[in-house]
C-alpha cells in the first residue's frame, strides 16, 4: 500500500498543514488533517487512516505523548514523526513512544514521500517468501499476516515491531546486525541505535521476563537473534 494510501497529518502549523496536505495529495495519497492531538482523537472515531503524520512541538498533549498515549490504548497505526529536534536522544525519545520513523525539519518534501512509503511497506501484509509460523513460548508468530497470537488472543504489534521480529524470523538462529535491521525497517544507519528500543519494545510482547530474555537475544557487538522454541 502506497499511493491512494489515506494519510492523517497532525500539525498546529496552519501553513505546513496545508503545505503538506497539497504536496501528498499531489502524490495521489487521500489526506485529512488535524490541528492538535485532541482534533485527531476526535477523528480517529470515524476516520481510518494508513498512517499518522505528527508534529512533536504541539501545545497540550505534543506529539510524543500522542503517540505514547495511542501504543498505550492498543491503536498500532503507524506513526511518522516530525520536529525540529534532530539530535540522536531526541530521535530515540522518538522511536521509544512507538514512532515508527522520525523526521527532522527542514526536510525535503520527497524524502517524506519516501519515508511514508517505506512505512506503509512494512506495515503491508507479507506477499512472498511464504513463511511457516513460528514458536515462542506460549505464542505464535505468523509473519504472513503480521500477527502475534497467544490462546488468550492476538498480541498488537505495531508496523515497525512486526517488519522487526519477521526480519528476524526469516533467518532464526542467526546474528543480524543493526545495520541489517535498520534496513530491514527502512531506516537510515544514523537509526541504528533505534534498533535497540524496538527491540526492547519487541521484548515486552514476546517474553515473559524482557530482562532475562529466552527467544530474543542480544550478542554483543554484533546484533540480535532470535531463537524460537516452545
Amino acid at each position: 500500500m502506497t499511493d491512494e494510501a489515506h494519510v492523517l497529518i497532525i500539525d498546529d502549523d496552519a501553513r505546513l498543514r496545508t503545505l503538506l496536505s497539497r504536496f501528498l495529495t499531489e502524490r495521489g495519497f487521500r489526506v485529512s488533517t488535524a490541528e492538535n492531538a485532541a482534533a485527531a482523537r476526535q477523528m480517529l472515531r470515524s476516520v481510518h487512516p494508513d498512517l499518522l503524520i505528527v508534529d512533536v512541538m504541539m501545545p497540550g498533549e505534543d506529539g510524543l505523548q500522542f503517540t505514547e498515549n495511542l501504543r498505550r490504548e492498543g491503536i498500532t497505526l503507524p506513526a511518522l514523526l516530525l520536529t525540529a529536534r534532530g539530535a540522536p536522544e531526541d530521535r530515540i525519545a522518538g522511536f521509544e513512544a512507538g514512532a515508527d520513523d522520525y523526521l527532522p525539519k527542514p526536510f525535503e518534501p520527497d524524502e517524506l514521500v519516501l519515508r511514508i512509503r517505506a512505512i506503509l511497506r512494512r506495515a503491508a501484509p507479507a506477499s512472498s517468501q511464504p513463511m511457516r509460523p513460528i514458536p515462542l513460548g506460549a505464542a505464535i508468530f505468523d509473519a504472513e499476516r503480521g500477527e502475534l497470537r497467544t490462546k488468550a488472543g492476538p498480541v498488537r504489534l505495531t508496523g515497525s515491531e512486526t517488519a522487526l521480529l519477521t526480519a528476524l524470523a526469516r533467518r532464526p538462529n542467526e546474528v543480524l546486525t543493526r545495520r541489517e535491521l535498520a534496513e530491514a525497517l527502512g531506516l537510515d544507519e544514523a537509526s541504528e541505535r533505534a534498533i535497540d528500543v524496538q527491540v526492547t519494545r519487541l521484548r515486552r510482547k514476546i517474553e515473559a521476563d524482557p530482562r532475562e530474555p529466552r527467544f530474543l537475544h542480544t550478542v554483543r557487538g554484533r546484533g540480535y537473534v532470535l531463537k524460537p522454541g516452545t
